[in-house]
């Protein structure tokens, strides 16, 4: 059986298991104090899922307190007023739940799994730090040396993460995207507790948040329990809206990092494209895929193993609020320019600039993310995690459920159409991490 059959018969038995979600099985409610939530009862299993996301991110910074965002994701975990410094993790362990939480330059989200039957004490430890969080300088200092490590230690040791700092910083001039999620370390020094308690005070309400339970409960168990524990809590002002816009690039830029002790040059390439609501948003995507998605992409058999100039490449294109950067990154095999990868990157998206793609690759690509968007579905995590983007990104939960169809609505004048308005040099920021000393890369 060839990969194409291989690829059809995955693709046909997640349909088949996940078919069984339908738009109808998902209920929302929203508390009096503006909190919304979502439900979707699973009983396959005797477990469930709750992710609270809450709309703040690194584009709700500014200079003198980037990096906040982040932090809380450590602080709410250090305790509150009933369950003390620790204590979060302990109860929820005892309960036979685990957690895990995540932020990003758009949200902050911490995901709970759990016993159904564990349910109550869920709620009751999550409307503990949303309400009551102990914001304690010694705590606080203490969690400061934490990101202070880890944003140095990630710097250091992730080219990735090294580069894209540069390169956001170059080609966001105003909209707040153009720091990293971790922020600038002397911010990290200065927050002070004031700066804290207000930033808690303002995103951490409960009319800035979205949440989601998937699993073994009920809309009526969910509904009392989220009026008992997260009712109660007072909504605040909504928080002021990011209004920059970024203005439009009208030319290449470029930066240069050196990095003594890197084997071989890296190198990122960073075009503006629109928010995730946008129309083009699902053509982009299957761009990022037919040019850096896997090992049959186009950039990973070409510069990969046809030419052997890179060791690795991907391309991708994070979801947003706002217009944000389709990104390519490459690292160049030993003695390999970084002029000449450059020029081979550029090579593969500029034919499919004037040539476009086929409808096969095109199908190849649909299948592909159609299984993986269906493989997600196959779990309460999975499906919690899902409808809460759909709800947040897409502006509607209910646009999960048109996903496929709105995947299948790309065409192949789509993707020529998109590479050519948006991948183009004018609007390209181009970062290069190298050991050499001298930046110039040469005529490009």
């Amino acid at each position: 059986m060839n990969k194409y059959l291989i690829l059809l018969a995955a693709l046909i038995t997640c349909i088949s298991v996940c078919a069984e979600t339908k738009l109808e099985d998902v209920k929302s409610f929203t508390l009096k104090n503006d909190m919304t939530v979502i439900v979707l009862e699973d009983h396959s299993i005797p477990n469930a899922n709750m992710y609270l996301f809450w709309k703040v991110g690194s584009r709700n910074e500014y200079p003198g307190i980037t990096g906040l965002s982040h932090f809380f994701e450590h602080m709410m975990f250090n305790g509150a007023k009933k369950y003390g410094p620790k204590q979060f993790d302990r109860v929820m362990e005892a309960a036979g739940g685990a957690n895990n939480a995540y932020t990003s330059e758009n949200i902050t989200a911490y995901t709970n799994w759990f016993p159904s039957s564990a349910i109550e004490k869920i709620f009751d430890l999550e409307a503990d730090r949303i309400e009551n969080l102990n914001i304690d300088e010694k705590m606080v200092n203490s969690e400061r040396g934490v990101v202070t490590s880890e944003r140095s230690t990630g710097l250091e040791n992730s080219n990735f993460r090294k580069l894209s700092a540069e390169v956001k910083g170059v080609a966001f001039r105003a909209h707040p995207y153009s720091w990293s999620v971790i922020g600038h370390q002397s911010d990290i020094d200065n927050w002070s507790l004031q700066d804290l308690k207000d930033y808690h005070k303002t995103y951490y309400a409960p009319n800035n948040a979205v949440v989601v339970i998937a699993g073994d409960v009920t809309v009526k168990q969910v509904k009392k329990l989220a009026k008992k524990y997260f009712e109660p809590i007072k909504a605040q002002p909504k928080p002021k809206a990011v209004h920059t816009v970024e203005p439009e690039q009208i030319g290449e830029r470029r930066t240069y990092v050196h990095k003594p002790s890197v084997s071989a040059p890296n190198i990122m390439m960073a075009f503006h494209v629109p928010e995730t609501q946008h129309e083009d948003y699902y053509a982009l995507s299957m761009l990022a895929s037919i040019l850096g998605e896997g090992q049959s992409s186009r950039l990973s058999r070409s510069l990969v193993d046809e030419k052997q100039l890179a060791t690795s490449v991907f391309s991708y294109m994070p979801e947003s609020f706002d217009p944000n950067l389709f990104y390519i990154y490459a690292s160049a095999s030993n003695a390999i320019e970084a002029s000449v990868l450059e020029k081979a990157i550029i090579e593969q998206v500029n034919k499919i600039m004037i040539s476009g793609v086929d409808v096969k690759e095109l199908t190849k690509i649909k299948n592909i993310a159609q299984v993986n968007f269906y493989r997600t579905l196959s779990t309460i995590n999975g499906k919690a995690n899902t409808l809460g983007t759909y709800a947040l990104f897409f502006d509607d939960y209910s646009k999960m459920f048109t996903a496929i169809d709105d995947m299948n609505k790309v065409t192949v004048d789509d993707i020529k159409r998109v590479a050519n308005k948006y991948l183009i040099k004018a609007n390209r920021t181009v970062g290069i991490l190298s050991a050499e000393k001298d930046s110039s890369e040469g005529d490009l």
